[in-house]
């Protein structure tokens, strides 16, 4: 079988992946003429099912429980699993009390265990949540190293692609182009993050700092490099990250440790998530074309999952069917 992915982020390279595995013949199109850009570049690669489902609902979870699995299985020696720590300051042990009944999967830690995990924040924080079970990646790596997989099993790119292919080329087309998308009901959610390098804080796991207006998450990465993220504002505009969103999240970090005060500030990114009114994905499928969409602020941790359901449903599994509808729900 012959199959059209148009996009490049996330959800189309985790598509091609599931498809080529099953035999497909594949060939992956994205108008931009490189892998960098996309929402998915800009994410934290946080695989943190039980931390998300403080925000979201039941199906973030079952589905993204098997992403760092898959990932791991991918693109071995990219997950790492240290799991994820969530603290607050003192004024704000109420939210941390709120995270407690919204979320599951965690053990609560005190100072002292704190101060084991993640020796830089020793005496900062009195209490926190560790979910051991989760993991991270650095989405940049693993996009680029996933396209070469790709391309290494056959998966043909064409990237700066504006042209529209033979009706009949293929016999399935799958859009997984995010914001590019027609699908109706889709909003975009613009998420902003900043780049800081500092060789005076080292954290072995992602760190979500509580805060009842503006919760921040800061993510480990290679080189003395954090990801600091990100916000969640209504808007489809892709412009510049604005000067109170870098000042929050410089605020946000320099709680976490007064060492990021003196970070050096690399880069500050902006991103437009795809999202449907109930924050969840969706697979659906009209005749012969199948579109992923709707990730929203979980690319990595639900592309996997989505990307096995819209498998099914262009090879023909049978319990295809069931899947699409469980992805509604």
């Amino acid at each position: 079988m012959k199959v059209l992915v148009r996009g490049a982020g996330v959800a189309g390279l985790t598509l091609a992946h599931e498809l080529a595995l099953r035999g497909a013949s594949v060939i992956v199109v994205e108008r931009r003429r490189a892998i960098a850009g996309s929402a998915s570049w800009q994410a934290g690669g946080m695989l943190a099912p039980w931390c998300e489902r403080e925000s979201a609902e039941e199906p973030v979870l079952t589905l993204g429980k098997g992403a760092a699995d898959w990932w791991d299985a991918a693109l071995p020696g990219h997950v790492v699993r240290t799991g994820t720590l969530v603290v607050a300051p003192a004024r704000d042990t109420v939210e941390l009390d709120r995270f407690v009944q919204r979320t599951s999967g965690f053990s609560v830690v005190d100072g002292d265990a704190i101060a084991a995990l993640e020796p830089d924040l020793a005496g900062r924080f009195r209490r926190g949540l560790l979910f051991a079970g989760e993991a991270h990646l650095d989405p940049r790596k693993a996009l680029v190293a996933l396209t070469g997989k790709l391309v290494g099993m056959g998966v043909r790119f064409e990237f700066g692609y504006g042209a529209v292919l033979a009706p009949g080329a293929f016999d399935f087309e799958a859009d997984c182009t995010g914001m590019g998308s027609s699908a109706s009901g889709l909003r975009g959610v613009r998420g902003e993050m900043l780049l800081l390098r500092t060789r005076d804080v080292a954290l072995a796991r992602p760190v979500r700092l509580l805060h009842p207006r503006f919760p921040v998450y800061v993510v480990p990465r290679a080189d003395h490099m954090f990801m600091v993220g990100a916000t969640m504002v209504e808007s489809a505009a892709d412009g510049p990250v604005s000067a109170r969103s870098t000042m929050e999240l410089l605020g946000a970090a320099y709680a976490l440790h007064p060492a990021f005060g003196e970070a050096e500030l690399v880069e500050a990114g902006a991103g437009v998530r795809p999202a449907f009114a109930d924050n969840l994905p969706r697979v659906s499928r009209d005749g012969n074309r199948v579109s992923i969409n709707g990730l929203y602020r979980h690319g990595f941790l639900l592309a996997p999952a989505m990307a096995k359901q819209a498998a099914d449903v262009i090879l023909d599994n049978p319990t295809a069917r069931e899947l699409v509808h469980e992805a509604h729900r």
